[in-house]
């Protein structure tokens, strides 16, 4: 079983950040944070490969988190690395975290304050996936940034269309809280879905019909751990009304292909 979906902090900062982010979102986290509360989580429901996403929101953290994320390419925890889109060099910095050894990369439209159809993003997903990185972007509304939606279902769908992407992952099953318009704009593009921080949010009738409408083979069990319990997502998952085969999809041998594990 995989999660895709997931982020750790170095030990020293964990708490300072789980405080800060946890005020700002109004949430609570389900870990300490930390790579080995992240690992104990994971074994304990269950999880072979948890993915951690770094997020980079300012250009000058490029070295620092992504030394940090160099710490975790295989095991229990693999990490992606990530960068901004007012990098001075993508095309430089992309081809730097792909020798690193990573799989794939975060973006994050609404922490780095930019609109994802922004030419700056299409660039970056372009050369990605020239190098068969993997991109994961956040899509829909984010609680840290509640006036603003950086990444709507209509934004995914240009950049899909404008630079066809082989392995572009839309975090939030296409746009948290914005599944209306997901099922309008984005279910039958070539593109994945991930389930991070849905369960409950959305409803349960909607969210299976993403799914079969979409494909089940391009769907994937993320949490968003330590903003939701690994273990009580699979609870959540397991009560579905999904097949035994479309949950083996979706928890396991869709991620496993993407990541060619």
């Amino acid at each position: 079983m995989i999660d895709f979906h997931t982020h750790i902090f170095p030990d020293k900062i964990a708490g300072k950040t789980l405080e800060f982010l946890s005020g700002r979102c109004k949430t609570v986290p389900f870990t300490d944070g930390t790579a080995e509360g992240l690992r104990a989580s994971g074994q304990k429901a269950g999880i072979d490969i948890s993915v951690a996403l770094p997020v980079v929101t300012k250009p000058s953290q490029f070295e620092s988190i992504n030394r940090f994320a160099a710490r975790f390419l295989e095991g229990g925890v693999i990490s992606f690395g990530g960068l901004h889109p007012d990098s001075a060099d993508y095309r430089e910095e992309l081809k730097t975290l792909k020798n690193m050894g990573f799989q794939g990369i975060k973006l994050h439209p609404a922490y780095q304050e930019t609109m994802f159809h922004d030419i700056r993003y299409k660039r970056i997903v372009s050369y990605a996936s020239e190098l068969g990185l993997i991109i994961t972007v956040h899509g829909g509304y984010d609680p840290g940034y509640p006036d603003c939606v950086y990444c709507t279902p209509q934004m995914a769908a240009e950049v899909i269309d404008e630079v066809q992407p082989e392995k572009l992952v839309i975090a939030h099953m296409g746009g948290f809280k914005c599944w209306d318009d997901v099922e309008r704009c984005i279910v039958g593009k070539k593109v994945y879905l991930d389930t991070a921080v849905v369960f409950g949010a959305i409803d349960d009738g909607q969210f299976v019909r993403i799914c079969r409408n979409h494909g089940t083979d391009r769907i994937l069990f993320a949490t968003d751990s330590p903003w939701s319990g690994q273990s009580e997502s699979i609870e959540y998952m397991n009560r579905l009304p999904l097949t035994q085969e479309e949950k083996s999809r979706i928890f396991d041998e869709n991620a496993r292909k993407l990541l060619t594990l």
